[in-house]
């Protein structure tokens, strides 16, 4: 794990969401990449160059908040993109690769109930690249136990597990596995594939309507410092993610919680 990528919105929590990234980038070595989107609404009559007055306010800001942070020594890099979020990270990932995405649960939300926003929500669906969401003001810790859901044992993408695996490597947590029986179940998802299997230290095997549901249920009793779950067209948040925006009321985690690549 190399290169974390941050993408910095509007939001107040953007410095401790770097902070929490530098803080981790120090304990495995990684390089931090910070990114700036911008997208550019054109106007009939515009004779000023729009585009460089806005990458010039984009570096600015971005360098207020690398400021605000403890770099620790770590260079911190600046990458700023003309077009959506998505777009950006794809073509950051497609030059020097990104191994981690690093963010907040808001951007640009101002809404309270909102737990994670249009664009936080819209990476953690839609992009194949991991990544971890850090709750608002959230300071960074190794981890201790890690709780992760599935509802079912099957992995047949290549190279999923390698960001559990080498937070297992480098923190040498408990990892709990909690199966989620869900109605529609077979007995090829009771079975579990071997890598996955070797990263447990224990497994639970519980019967709910959702993985969802499930977590709700065994989080207290696991009390873990982070959450682990896969990313799915349709998984963990089927409800939540059938929209970007996901509201607290809904889901709302007070851990870290890392989305890893699709398992199918």
């Amino acid at each position: 794990m190399k290169n974390i990528l941050v993408p910095i919105g509007s939001s107040e929590n953007s410095i401790n969401t770097l902070q929490y990234a530098i803080d981790f980038a120090c304990e495995i070595d990684a390089n931090v990449f910070v990114l700036r989107a911008y997208n550019v609404q054109p106007k009939a009559g515009t004779i000023i160059n729009i585009d460089e007055i806005l990458e010039r306010e984009s570096n600015l800001y971005m360098r207020s908040i690398i400021n605000a942070a403890n770099r620790k020594g770590k260079d911190i890099q600046l990458i700023t993109a003309k077009g959506n979020v998505l777009d950006s990270i794809a073509s950051v990932e497609k030059e020097i690769g990104v191994d981690l995405i690093v963010m907040g649960p808001k951007s640009n939300s101002i809404k309270e109930e909102v737990f994670l926003g249009s664009t936080s929500g819209s990476v953690v669906k839609q992009s194949n690249i991991p990544v971890l969401i850090v709750p608002e003001s959230y300071v960074f810790k190794p981890f201790n136990v890690i709780l992760t859901a599935f509802k079912t044992g099957v992995v047949n993408k290549k190279g999923v597990l390698k960001p559990l695996q080498f937070i297992k490597d480098k923190f040498n947590p408990v990892i709990n596995l909690l199966l989620v029986k869900t109605p529609n179940y077979t007995d090829k998802d009771l079975i579990l594939n071997p890598a996955l299997d070797s990263l447990k230290s224990s497994l639970t095997i519980t019967e709910n309507a959702t993985t969802f549901q499930g977590v709700l249920e065994h989080f207290q009793s696991n009390q873990p410092d982070m959450l682990c779950v896969f990313r799915r067209k349709r998984g963990f948040f089927t409800k939540l993610w059938e929209k970007n925006t996901i509201l607290k009321e809904e889901f709302h985690c007070n851990v870290p919680l890392l989305v890893l690549g699709g398992k199918q």
